[in-house]
C-alpha cells in the first residue's frame, strides 16, 4: 500500500498543468529513474535516464524533454535490447554527444564481471535527439576491464580543442581515452596508452566532466549505490587527464527530504552562470534499491570557483526557458 501511495503521489506531481506549477517539483517525472544524462540541444533540456528496475528488466532506454524544466515530454523506448543484439540485460548510464548532425547514445550492457563475458560499452546513433536509436558499431565499444575498471557509467567529454574523450569506469577505477572521429574505437595518447587511469580518492562510479573559467571540474559518486551514503564529490584541475585532487562531497542525502543523492549530471545555461544538477535520489518512503527517481536542483559556486553543496529539495527549480 506504502508503494501504492507513493507511485499515486509521484504521478500527481508530474500530471500537474505547467501553468499550476511554480516550480519543477522533484522528481521531475513520474516512474523509477536512475542515471539522468541532462543536456540543452537548441531550445530544449533533455534527460536521458536508466530505467531503474531489475537488471533482468533493464532492457530499454527512455528519455524526456522540457523547453522550461516544468513540463517533460516523455519519449519512450528510444533505444532497446531489440536494436543491440549483444546486450541481454542491465542497460545502464546513457551518455549522449551531437556530432555532424548526428545523436551517438553511449551505453553499458549486461554488467560483465570479467572479460570473458560479452558486454560492456556500446554506441547507438540516430539522426534526432529522441532516436530511433540503431547500433553504431554491432559489438562492444569497450568490452574488457582496462586499469581495473568495469566498462561501465560512461560520459563523453568534448573539450575546448574539438577532441572527444569517454571517461567511465565502475569497480573504484575509471579511466579516460581519445575517441576517434567516428566513434568505433581510439586514438592512443602520446605516450602511446589507449586507456588512461584518472582515479582520484574516493571514487566509485558515474563519472562527470565539465569547464568554467578555463578549469576541468571532475565529478563522480561514491558510497554504494544501494545505500543512503551514496554521493557526489568532485576535484578539479588544468587538464582533463588531471591529476585530480579530491576536493569534497557536494551533493548528498538530507533525511528529511531524500536519501541515496548520487549518479548525476550538470547543465549551464548557455550564455549564463546558471547550472543545475540533476541526479537521481530515492523517496524517504522507500528502502528498495531501485526505487530511485530523478530530481533536479540548483549549483552554485563560490568567489573562488568551488562547487558550493548542493541543497537538494522537493521544490526543485524555477522554470527556466531557453531562448
Amino acid at each position: 500500500m506504502r508503494k501504492v501511495l507513493t507511485l499515486l503521489l509521484l504521478a500527481a506531481a508530474a500530471t500537474l498543468p505547467a501553468a499550476a506549477q511554480k516550480t519543477s517539483g522533484n522528481p521531475i517525472m513520474q516512474g523509477w529513474y536512475a542515471d539522468p544524462e541532462a543536456v540543452i540541444w537548441g531550445k530544449e533540456y533533455w534527460v536521458y535516464p536508466t530505467f531503474s528496475d531489475k537488471y533482468e528488466k533493464q532492457v530499454f532506454f527512455d528519455a524526456f524533454s522540457s523547453r522550461d524544466l516544468i513540463k517533460w515530454t516523455k519519449h519512450p523506448h528510444i533505444l532497446d535490447t531489440a536494436a543491440v543484439k549483444w546486450a541481454k540485460k542491465a542497460m545502464w548510464a546513457p551518455a549522449i554527444v551531437k556530432k555532424d548532425s548526428k545523436y551517438y547514445f553511449f551505453f553499458a550492457a549486461n554488467d560483465i564481471q570479467s572479460d570473458n563475458e560479452e558486454g560492456g560499452i556500446g554506441v547507438a546513433v540516430a539522426d534526432k535527439p529522441g532516436g530511433p536509436y540503431k547500433d553504431h558499431i554491432g559489438k562492444p565499444l569497450i568490452d574488457k576491464f582496462h586499469n581495473k575498471a568495469q566498462p561501465i557509467d560512461q560520459f563523453v567529454f568534448h573539450d575546448k580543442d574539438g577532441q572527444y574523450y569517454i571517461i567511465y569506469g565502475g569497480w573504484r577505477h575509471c579511466n579516460i581515452a581519445k575517441l576517434n572521429n567516428d566513434f568505433k574505437g581510439f586514438t592512443p595518447f602520446e605516450d602511446g596508452n589507449t586507456f588512461k587511469e584518472i582515479t582520484p580518492a574516493g571514487y566509485v562510479e558515474g563519472p562527470f566532466m565539465f569547464i568554467r573559467n578555463g578549469k576541468y571540474y571532475f565529478m563522480w559518486s561514491e558510497g554504494g549505490w544501494g545505500g543512503p551514503e551514496y554521493s557526489v564529490a568532485y576535484a578539479i584541475a588544468d587538464s582533463p587527464v588531471g591529476p585530480f585532487k579530491r576536493i569534497g562531497k557536494i551533493l548528498q542525502q538530507d533525511t528529511s527530504v531524500a536519501t541515496s543523492a548520487g549518479h548525476h549530471s550538470v547543465v549551464n545555461v548557455p550564455g549564463t552562470d546558471r547550472w543545475y544538477i540533476i541526479y537521481h535520489r530515492r523517496p524517504l518512503t522507500e528502502t528498495a534499491a531501485n526505487n530511485r527517481v530523478v530530481c533536479i536542483d540548483e549549483m552554485h559556486f563560490d568567489e573562488n570557483g568551488l562547487i558550493v553543496p548542493v541543497k537538494i529539495t522537493k521544490e526543485g527549480v524555477k522554470a527556466d526557458k531557453l531562448k
